[in-house]
């Protein structure tokens, strides 16, 4: 059905126009722009920000260890800004730590995150974590 819909418009487009750029985790900004400053909006940003460290693993556009090495130091240092539960801390970092490690330990640390954060998240955000471990676990 993406396909469909990607076709679609590419020819409802001049023909010197640059192709869309799509953004992978829409619900999970979505929803963090609609709650209030403080504990679910933080995490909820922490997974967001987890998740495009990991998709910095994927096809076409995988980035070099050394990148992926130094977008995870940055990472860490941020989260540690962070008021975040105690119980999701750790699964954070884990995903963090994973994604200089390889696509299959990133998937494995983003499923555990993605199930200690679940009462964070709503249908569409979740369903969005879900998709990148899976791309994740195929990817490896």
């Amino acid at each position: 059905m993406r396909g469909d819909v990607d076709s679609l418009v590419s020819m409802l487009q001049p023909p010197y126009s640059l192709a869309p750029i799509g953004f992978p985790f829409p619900a999970m900004a979505g929803l963090a722009g609609r709650l209030p400053l403080g504990g679910g909006r933080e995490v909820v940003l922490a997974l967001l920000a987890v998740a495009r460290l990991a998709s910095g693993l994927l096809p076409p556009d995988r980035l070099p260890l050394e990148d992926r090495q130094a977008r995870s130091a940055a990472a860490r240092i941020w989260l540690a800004s962070l008021a975040l539960p105690a119980a999701l801390r750790v699964p954070l970092a884990r995903v963090i730590d994973a994604t200089t490690a390889g696509a299959m330990p990133t998937a494995g640390a983003l499923r555990a995150v993605g199930a200690a954060a679940g009462g964070y998240l709503d249908g569409a955000a979740s369903l969005e974590i879900e998709r990148l471990v899976r791309r994740l676990a195929t990817a490896s």
